[in-house]
């Protein structure tokens, strides 16, 4: 399904989305996030990037899996915490996040599957936006595959026009979000599918960085895992895990227990975000750590991302978005560590 949309309409489409939940950038103090939309009206599609990508609506940073309740006397009480069944609807998605959920749901689909992942995921609706303007400076989708207008993991696809959008659906949930308010789309131009092809086509020209010949990087890396090169690369790393926290495609979680009350004792058993580049998220029970130092974790990082997920799942762990480097308080700059590790002897 291929239409057009105003942007004067746009605020009618949201409004006859009852139904669902519906997030979209908002901006904070000068940074956008993905929040909760109260007024439509109040829809802001004019963002770069957030700093956080919306896979935090599907994978929260914190969620409760389990409550459990333990009397003096009797079994105790445990009762699993699923996520809530409600329709969501993430608007303004940019392409390589969209794409960054794709390789989430390589991870999570695997057997037994994630219920609480899986859950969200199913019931959300992404609606992607394309970069048509100047992208964030360190962007570099071309070169792991995507786009600025890539459809990957997206249910629709707007692209603006000027005063209006080029709406497409790929799916049968998009299709239906469309169908929740008919009325305020029409039907494309010639001279619409025109222009929606020059959008497009700039807006590649708009990638300004790459990383050449990633294969050749990925066939070197497997040969790099004693190198002095992690060495030399982390010396100014700060072990702040800025990089993997904003990063749309790391999925590294920690589960622990809250006790909410001791008498009787009540709690949660809760899943949160941790990450690979913390010093004791490899510590064993023993004590011993096969990932001591921060050489070590920026080797696994950049490892997991072009090496082992490219074995384990045939695809490149990173969409290229370019957060860790425009965020990364020391600049350590994934793609001048890619191109040093192929030119590297």
């Amino acid at each position: 399904m291929e239409k057009i949309l105003t942007k004067k309409e746009f605020p009618s489409w949201i409004k006859n989305l009852k139904s669902f939940n519906v997030y979209g950038p908002v901006k904070k103090d000068a940074l956008w996030e993905y929040e909760r939309i109260q007024d439509p009206d109040k829809l802001d599609l004019n963002f770069k990037n957030t700093v956080l990508s919306p896979k935090k609506i599907i994978f929260p940073q914190r969620e409760v899996i389990l409550d459990f309740n333990h009397k003096k006397k009797g079994k105790p009480e445990i009762q699993e915490a699923l996520p809530e069944e409600t329709k969501n609807v993430i608007f303004g998605v940019r392409p390589c996040d969209a794409r960054a959920l794709t390789l989430t749901d390589k991870v999570f689909e695997e057997e037994p599957g994630d219920k609480y992942y899986l859950r969200r995921r199913h019931q959300t609706v992404t609606v992607g936006l394309t970069c048509s303007d100047p992208p964030s400076e360190n962007c570099f989708c071309t070169s792991l595959g995507g786009s600025p207008h890539s459809t990957e993991g997206l249910d629709i696809l707007m692209t603006e026009l000027n005063h209006k959008y080029y709406v497409h659906s790929f799916t049968d949930k998009g299709r239906e979000l469309m169908k929740a308010a008919s009325d305020v789309f029409k039907n494309p131009s010639e001279k619409d599918k025109k222009d929606l092809k020059q959008v497009h086509k700039e807006s590649e020209k708009k990638i300004k960085r790459q990383v050449k010949e990633l294969s050749k990087i990925t066939d070197k890396l497997k040969g790099m895992f004693d190198s002095p090169f992690w060495d030399e690369e982390s010396m100014s790393c700060l072990k702040c895990g800025i990089c993997t926290y904003l990063c749309p495609t790391c999925h590294c979680f920690d589960i622990s227990d809250e006790v909410l009350s001791s008498s009787p004792l009540k709690g949660q058993r809760v899943r949160t975000w941790d990450t690979c580049q913390f010093p004791y998220f490899t510590m064993h029970s023993s004590g011993h750590n096969p990932r001591p130092d921060k050489s070590s974790r920026l080797r696994q990082r950049i490892l997991h991302k072009f090496s082992y997920f490219v074995d384990n799942y045939d695809d490149y762990q990173c969409t290229g978005c370019g957060r860790c480097i425009s965020k990364c308080p020391v600049d350590i700059d994934i793609i001048e560590v890619l191109e040093k590790v192929k030119d590297y002897e």
